[in-house]
């Protein structure tokens, strides 16, 4: 992140480190209380309630649901779109296989809770942005919030939700990065240099729209 030496990227460096060291020691805090109150290291098998709501909001405070987003969209915009794609694609991947994991023992009542706000604030933060790298962040916390409402009834369908995602926002990151693309007002007059990708990137954002 911090490769160019830009104030802005090391700033969001700085803030990626922070965030995730935090949600790192929250993770293992979670496991030792389990392990102080039952007995053993198994973090799959969680049964004590402090544990559970501590592992639940390691977890979403390393994937940037709402309310622990701030992070995300501040280090997606310092960072370039190459380490942008790899910070909205396969850093999400550790964390959503812990959710997988540990999805039955997690706190149902706090995970729909930080996923119906996470659908809701992604949406609707991502309306005012004019640049495209925040717009991608706020529509990675919509997406994560459709995944972690759905991991307690099926989480396969989470996984399957997550590839989709991570499939769709890798031809977005990398036809920005070809057209060298970072705000609104350059992508309205990106078509006129490649108009094929152009189109491919308009089918691109429908469809992890939704459409």
């Amino acid at each position: 992140i911090s490769k160019s030496h830009h104030p802005r990227a090391v700033e969001a460096a700085t803030k990626y480190f922070l965030t995730q060291a935090a949600a790192s020691a929250l993770v293992l805090f979670s496991s030792m209380t389990n392990a102080w109150q039952t007995g053993q290291w198994d973090i799959t098998q969680l049964t004590h309630p402090t544990s559970c709501l501590i592992l639940t909001s390691a977890l979403a405070i390393k994937l940037g649901l709402v309310p622990f987003h701030f992070w995300f969209p501040e280090v997606l915009q310092g960072s370039p779109l190459t380490t942008g794609l790899l910070l909205s694609t396969i850093m999400k991947l550790p964390p959503i296989a812990l959710l997988y994991m540990t999805s039955p023992s997690l706190n149902p009542t706090l995970l729909t809770t930080l996923a119906i706000l996470s659908t809701a604030l992604g949406g609707w933060m991502g309306l005012n942005q004019t640049q495209i790298r925040k717009i991608l962040a706020f529509s990675s916390i919509s997406h994560l919030g459709w995944m972690v409402i759905i991991i307690a009834y099926s989480p396969k369908l989470t996984l399957l939700s997550f590839y989709l995602y991570a499939m769709m926002t890798t031809t977005v990151f990398l036809t920005l990065n070809t057209t060298k693309t970072l705000k609104l007002s350059t992508l309205m007059t990106a078509w006129t240099k490649t108009p094929p990708l152009n189109a491919m990137l308009l089918l691109t954002l429908l469809s992890l729209a939704g459409l």
